[in-house]
């Protein structure tokens, strides 16, 4: 048996008919970012300042040209005439430092920032309370270097206010099972970081917690980066570009050979960036 029905007229639709689709023509995703802040200690710079930056940029270029910076006024309040301030920018990026931002500056240095399209960055709330730290000496002792407190920005956490930061997240453990390829960075922002193969040159591991590679370490390894002195630093085979804890560094200049390709920890002990050898 047959069967027939009617359609109406009006519940006829073809193709034609479809409403298009809704492309998005962009959407917003939180980044985060990892910068290098240059706390000013005079509010002079002068021809000395200049050449002890160049010698800086000598030692390591690989971590300070092209990398996000601030500049951290947290020390110098008085810097703060429009055209000594442009000039510090002026130069430091014909050194090819990539400055965007600056933190704690005072009104007359965030007026002078905002001209020259420079933003406020804001410390992280679980960022460490700014505490003088004692003068190392250029090279520093034992090699290591004051990489600046401020790592770790996140560019999202500029619009919160203090009303509005929820409450800290708890520490989580990032397990990375893959080897970590060059240009990679792996970012573990509430806790340790593991990686259980390797970390290839021009790689970056950065954590809150520690950092444990159970492989060749041979990029860098940024632990403590909210200012945990407490946190170390540990690798079955150490090859690295650079090692910080908490801000204080060292690069591969400055990591004897006897610590090569064995394994290795580093923690701060004393405002000094400590390694060791271990079974």
């Amino acid at each position: 048996m047959r069967s027939s029905f009617v359609v109406a007229k009006d519940d006829i639709r073809s193709r034609a008919d479809a409403p298009p689709a809704v492309v998005r023509p962009f959407h917003f995703r939180g980044r985060f970012l990892t910068a290098i802040a240059l706390r000013m200690e005079s509010d002079t710079p002068d021809e000395a300042f200049y050449t002890a930056l160049d010698q800086q940029l000598e030692k390591t270029p690989q971590l300070l040209v092209g990398s996000p910076m601030v500049i951290d006024f947290a020390d110098v309040p008085g810097f703060a005439k429009p055209e000594a301030i442009q000039d510090l920018v002026a130069q430091m990026r014909a050194r090819n430092l990539s400055v965007f931002g600056v933190q704690n500056a005072n009104k007359a240095q965030r007026e002078t920032a905002d001209q020259l399209g420079l933003i406020p960055v804001i410390s992280g709330r679980d960022g460490p309370v700014h505490e003088p730290r004692k003068p190392l000496n250029p090279k520093g002792q034992n090699g290591a270097h004051q990489l600046g407190q401020n790592k770790g920005q996140t560019v999202e956490a500029e619009a919160e206010t203090e009303a509005d930061q929820p409450a800290a997240a708890p520490a989580q453990t990032l397990t990375i099972r893959n080897p970590v390829r060059s240009g990679q960075q792996i970012v573990a922002e509430h806790g340790d970081l593991i990686v259980l193969g390797s970390v290839a040159s021009g790689a970056e591991l950065v954590a809150a917690g520690n950092i444990h590679v159970y492989g060749a370490l041979r990029g860098r390894a940024m632990a403590g980066v909210f200012g945990d002195e407490s946190c170390r630093i540990f690798c079955r085979d150490l090859d690295a570009e650079l090692l910080a804890v908490a801000g204080l560094y060292r690069t591969s200049e400055t990591i004897g050979d006897d610590l090569r390709h064995r394994a290795v920890q580093a923690w701060l002990e004393d405002d000094r960036l400590c390694m060791e050898t271990f079974a």
